[in-house]
């Protein structure tokens, strides 16, 4: 191999003609799901989960398949690393055995670490501070829906909710990366760290963006090409719905704060969704709502990174158009 070792840990591992290239990939994975096959043999690669997943888990499990691999998917249960094996020996056992490795966990630090032993891909299904590849996913619909990857700079996004959570991260690097006009909305208490506002708007300056993070979700949607949401409480919190749930109801996207946007706005959600909470089920299941097409483009999306990733790898730039 005589390429480049490339990881997607956080949004801005790529930068703006890198992410055009992985989405306009996607674009073509979409109209052809067996577009490029690099894992054929079939190669393995590694898909770990810490947490639960119906969308992360289907779409990699069979996104690896459809690249011509195997998906070897091991639950936190079911490996050492639920029994406490440093992440780095992990690392430097599977990065011995597979052609990548994907891992949904919680802190940062954890596919980080994985990285630094890997010697082939890593990728970040999730994490408690990002989720690249759903943000890949969403962008890569509003490609669909505007006409392309040169549509997507100069998009004004709207993002309502918990903005101090991985999605609210995630948008803020990947929109600025973008060049779009990235507003994100959230109650105070709720809001991202300044680290990764500062990220962001450094990242925007350099591709003609901007960034506006504010506690009123008008001024974020007004004029808006996307909203977006999430739900109000993570995986784990569900116990604390209704305590962890209060600081939010002004931020929930209804038929009302939708007419705030533009009239051809889109909505997307990450799902899954609890309809008349942080949306209506009039905004969700509605004209405006591309929330199927950006679940199926989780499997397009991802297959593109795996691709484009294995290409730089390779050196290989038939797999990377």
């Amino acid at each position: 191999m005589d390429g480049q070792l490339r990881h997607m840990l956080r949004d801005d591992d790529v930068n703006h003609d890198e992410q055009k290239q992985i989405i306009a990939l996607g674009l073509k994975f979409r109209e052809n799901r067996f577009y490029r096959r690099p894992f054929e043999g079939p190669q393995g690669v590694a898909v770990l989960f810490d947490k639960p997943s119906t969308r992360t888990r289907s779409s990699f499990s069979i996104g690896v398949a459809e690249l011509g691999g195997y998906p070897l998917v091991i639950d936190k249960s079911g490996s050492q690393l639920g029994r406490g094996e440093p992440v780095a020996d992990t690392a430097r056992v599977l990065t011995r055995m597979a052609y990548g490795i994907v891992w949904r966990t919680f802190g940062q630090e954890r596919v980080e670490e994985m990285a630094k032993y890997a010697t082939v891909p890593v990728v970040n299904a999730l994490t408690d501070q990002f989720h690249p590849c759903q943000v890949l996913a969403d962008f890569m619909t509003i490609a669909q829906f505007r006409g392309g990857v040169n549509a997507l700079a100069g998009q004004t996004i709207a993002y309502l909710g918990d903005a101090a959570n991985n999605m609210a991260n995630s948008y803020l690097l990947a929109g600025a990366t973008a060049g779009m006009n990235v507003r994100i909305a959230g109650p105070y208490g709720y809001l991202p760290e300044q680290s990764i506002v500062d990220d962001a708007k450094r990242i925007a300056a350099e591709n003609g963006g901007s960034i506006l993070v504010t506690t009123d979700p008008r001024e974020a949607v007004e004029g808006a090409d996307c909203v977006f949401t999430d739900t109000w409480v993570s995986m784990g919190e569900e116990d604390e719905y209704e305590k962890r749930s209060k600081p939010f109801w002004d931020y929930q996207v209804n038929d009302e704060l939708m007419k705030l946007a533009k009239p051809d706005a889109l909505f997307q959600h990450c799902l899954p969704a609890y309809r008349g909470k942080e949306v209506t089920a009039s905004v969700i299941d509605g004209p405006q709502s591309v929330v199927w097409d950006e679940a199926e483009n989780r499997l397009h999306a991802q297959k593109a990174l795996l691709t484009w990733l294995t290409g730089q790898l390779r050196g290989d730039e038939s797999l990377l158009a």
